[in-house]
């Protein structure tokens, strides 16, 4: 067997492996809240994720990805030796697999994209020193461990503060949620349909102006609250009678569809965007061992997507129920109007900080929304030793990727032929 078919196929595997605590980790942030609520089951938020993350993944997913994650470390530092390179990404896939294993095991919901970064930057540092770094990027990392829990838990607490005001505390619950109801339907299509095009979307290149994708949003919006209007006329019939607790099952149902439809565009929008994070480094080595060149992006072949999307699914559906509990059940109580505050909150945070160019992670934003929710119910709602141990672990992923990246550049190096 030749060297490059050997590095191919570690690769290959690495790729695969991270792809599956990619799954384990991430995509139960997004199933969280619906299993932590029961609006699904554990095995209902398997199928869906399955679905709308493979979905995304192999349909929309990434086909040019940055080879060098987030311009962290710039490809020309490598141009004099390849191998250097080679050794790097697999180093970085391997180290930020292993981190995210630790952190599953530990039922601890990290950002993989922080995984991969910090595992870049550091055997960048290894291999070409300090300077090799882009300081600027990495302060927008830091950064982001601020901005997007403290972004989602405020939507989050507006919201369920909302659904609490507007619905829940009315003296006929079922009443007040069938004329605000339709309202809450074309708000959440209106945001599941902007997270799609600028998420989801991103990399078919439709180049929507802001304005047409606020028509196509709102145009989408428009029907689904039309559709809820008379759905909801027709089930919630005859229901203003009931007892208080019932009326308050019954609202809770009609939020159960809310949310679960806020976790599949989730699912779909992080299958065609964090996939990146598994097969842009193998991207990376196979553009190196055929072309001889580093480039900054890289095309994906298609199999690669597929590796990727199915390896996402695979580890949610073999080990995500460890994160899932932390999420759904551990930081608060959920229920399924608590769930759609959160799932609401972390989609509408995404928008608006994609669009503004804040830097965002997406798994920050959905704890920092559960967390929000949580605190809208007073502090003894909130389970404080889990949340501490939350950030804790968020602030030590970038370092800790990054020394394991590089011991293991350095081994890599060291064995090589």
């Amino acid at each position: 067997m030749s060297l490059d078919l050997a590095i191919v196929l570690i690769a290959g595997a690495a790729g695969f492996y991270m792809a599956w605590n990619i799954g384990a980790n991430d995509v139960a942030n997004a199933m969280g809240t619906s299993v932590g609520s029961r609006a699904l089951t554990l095995r209902q938020a398997v199928l869906v994720a399955a679905i709308f993350e493979l979905a995304g993944a192999v349909l929309v997913g990434t086909h040019v990805t940055e080879t060098v994650r987030k311009g962290i470390i710039a490809p020309q530092v490598f141009n004099a030796d390849l191998d250097l390179y080679v050794y790097g990404m697999l180093a970085s896939l391997i180290a930020a697999s292993i981190w995210l294993h630790m952190a599953t095991k530990l039922g601890l919901p990290v950002s993989t994209t922080h995984s991969i970064v910090g595992a870049v930057a550091g055997f960048g540092i290894a291999a070409a020193g300090w300077d090799a770094l882009n300081w600027a990027k990495l302060g927008q990392i830091v950064l982001s461990w601020f901005t997007s829990p403290l972004c989602g838990g405020l939507i989050g607490f507006a919201v369920f503060r909302l659904v609490g005001k507007g619905i829940l505390d009315a003296a006929n619950p079922v009443g007040r949620v069938r004329r605000l109801g339709p309202l809450f339907v074309f708000a959440t299509v209106f945001v599941i349909a902007m997270a799609t095009i600028y998420k989801g979307l991103h990399n078919l290149s439709l180049n929507l102006g802001f304005v047409q994708a606020l028509g196509i949003a709102g145009g989408l919006g428009l029907v689904g609250a039309l559709a809820a209007m008379v759905v909801m006329r027709h089930y919630l019939s005859g229901k203003d009678d009931l007892e208080l607790g019932d009326q308050y099952q019954a609202v809770e149902r009609i939020f159960r569809y809310l949310q679960v439809m806020t976790a599949a565009s989730v699912a779909f929008a992080h299958g065609s965007n964090d996939v990146a994070n598994a097969v842009g480094p193998l991207s990376g080595i196979l553009n190196v061992i055929e072309k001889g060149e580093i480039s900054g992006k890289a095309a994906v072949p298609f199999w690669i997507l597929s590796l990727g999307g199915v390896g996402i699914v695979v580890g949610l559906a073999t080990w995500g129920y460890k994160v899932i509990y932390t999420v759904g059940a551990r930081i608060t109580e959920l229920t399924p109007t608590r769930g759609f505050s959160a799932e609401f909150a972390a989609a509408t945070t995404i928008i608006v900080g994609s669009r503004l160019g804040m830097p965002i992670s997406t798994t920050h934003v959905l704890v920092g929304s559960v967390i929000g929710v949580g605190f809208a119910r007073g502090m003894a709602a909130l389970n404080l030793r889990v949340i501490r141990d939350i950030a804790s672990s968020w602030l030590i992923t970038v370092p800790l990727t990054a020394v394991l990246s590089a011991v293991l550049f350095w081994i890599f190096r060291a064995v090589a032929p």
